[in-house]
Order: structure tokens, then sequence, then C-alpha cells
């Protein structure tokens, strides 16, 4: 198996060094792991890509590349000139350093790699590890998603047949705020919201005067409704949500349809 590799925390980040050793358990002895990834941070970016400006590529080793762009673009990077006569069978996008749960799907540059890999046909996963209390100080904070990332990747490809679909699905991937041994198991969950609480920007003054705005995260242990992804996280599972890159609220077309 080919499996290309890529994420939004940058070429340098520990995330995509423990991707790796998850794409390399999947891809077995013979087969291959292909790195395209930002050569700097592009958290939040969700599925920019560099549409009005080229950017640049650089081969840093055997099989690694860094761009000037965003995941997006890492991807159509890899599949269009990197990997162009040899493409991948898998795209994997991670392992982010925080959640990527709920709201923050929408923001998720991870997930905006995935989403750009599923739009190009083929199978897809956003992989991000929740921070916390439990596990934001052991020695690997990444310890859940290295000890079960890829037996979840390879169940969830084994009890999901091929499709055809125009909008095909990909996966988004949290692990638990928990060290590896004190996670309870799998969930599929629906994406939850946050209730009382958002993204915001805070304003601050530079020494010469001027006035810029910094976003604002928000609290990240905020459960969403019982049985959705933050909600199973905060428990201590592993979600699994399978997604469309389809936005139309189909549950509102029918209404709508008094205005035709």
């Amino acid at each position: 198996m080919r499996i290309l590799i890529t994420n939004d925390d940058g070429i340098n980040a520990p995330g995509l060094e423990v991707l790796s050793e998850i794409a390399a358990d999947l891809a077995g002895p013979d087969g291959e792991v292909w790195t395209v990834a930002p050569a700097f941070e592009q958290s939040g970016v969700a599925h920019c890509i560099s549409y009005t400006h080229p950017m640049m590529i650089i081969k840093m080793a055997e099989r690694r590349f860094a761009t000037e762009g965003s995941p997006a673009d890492c991807v159509m990077a890899g599949l269009h000139d990197v990997m162009k006569d040899t493409p991948p069978d898998l795209v994997l996008s991670g392992v982010n350093r925080g959640n990527n749960s709920a709201e923050n799907a929408l923001y998720s540059g991870t997930l905006g790699g995935a989403l750009e890999a599923a739009l190009q046909g083929l199978p897809a996963f956003g992989l991000s590890q929740f921070l916390g209390p439990r596990n934001y100080d052991i020695d690997n904070p990444f310890e859940a998603a290295a000890q079960h990332g890829a037996k979840v990747i390879r169940d969830v490809m084994a009890a999901t047949p091929p499709e055809e679909a125009d909008y095909r699905l990909f996966y988004n991937i949290n692990f638990p705020p928990v060290p590896g041994d004190a996670l309870k198991g799998v969930k599929v969950a629906a994406q939850g919201f946050r209730r009382g609480t958002n993204f915001t920007v805070e304003p601050h003054a530079s020494p010469a005067g001027r006035r810029f705005l910094w976003v604002k995260g928000c609290e990240q242990r905020i459960a969403t409704l019982p049985g959705t992804d933050a909600a199973v996280n905060l428990d201590g599972y592993i979600s699994v949500t399978p997604m469309r890159a389809d936005l139309t609220a189909h549950d509102a077309l029918e209404a709508l349809k008094v205005i035709e």
C-alpha cells in the first residue's frame, strides 16, 4: 500500500512523526509512505487552497517534501506532482495537536487535507489528539493516537465498502485526552456542537500604537450532546465521524419547495 501523509501543524511537528509511524504500520514492509506537509504551521486554514499564487515545494529527504501551502495544497501537490506516476491508495492527515471535534472540524486544516483527498476520489482520514490535564504533560501527549491509530483505521476501512459517490466519505478521528492505557474504546459519533462558546477576537496594541486583533480560542472541555464526538472524547473514547463535503442542508429542502 502507498500512503500519502500531510498535516496542518507543519513538516517538523511531532504529530506528523506519530502519523508516519501509523502509516508505516498500515503500509506494511512492502509499502511506501510519502510525506507532503506544510513548511510552516497552517492551523485553522480549513480547506483553503493557494488559488491566486504559486507555492514552493522542496524535497527534504527521500519521499519527504515540504510546501509553502495549506494541507489541501499539499494533497494536490502529492497527487499531481510528487506521486503523479505512482498515486497513493490512502491519504492520512494529522496527527493534529488538539482536537478537531464539534465545530473545530469546520476550521481544521487537518480535515481540509482529508476533504481534498476525498474530493480527488481517495479514501482519507483526519486524525487529531485531544489534549487535557491527563495527557498534556506526559512523555508523549500523542500516546493514545500512536497506540490505537492504525487499528482504528484498519477497522473503519474493513467496515466500509468501496463507493463511487460524487462526494466521497472521509473520516474524522479524534483520540481522547487520556494516556493510551486509559482509553476506553471506540465510538462512532456524529459531529457535535459546543453550546455557549465560540472563537472570538482580542485586540492588542503594538509598540508603535497600531491596533491588532488576535483570534482567541474557546474552552475545549465542554461536552457536546450525549453520543456526539466531543462528549465521547471527554468520556475517554475515540470518536469516528464519517463526513462528506456535500454542504446541502437536506432536512431543509422540502420546506423550501414552497418558493418554487
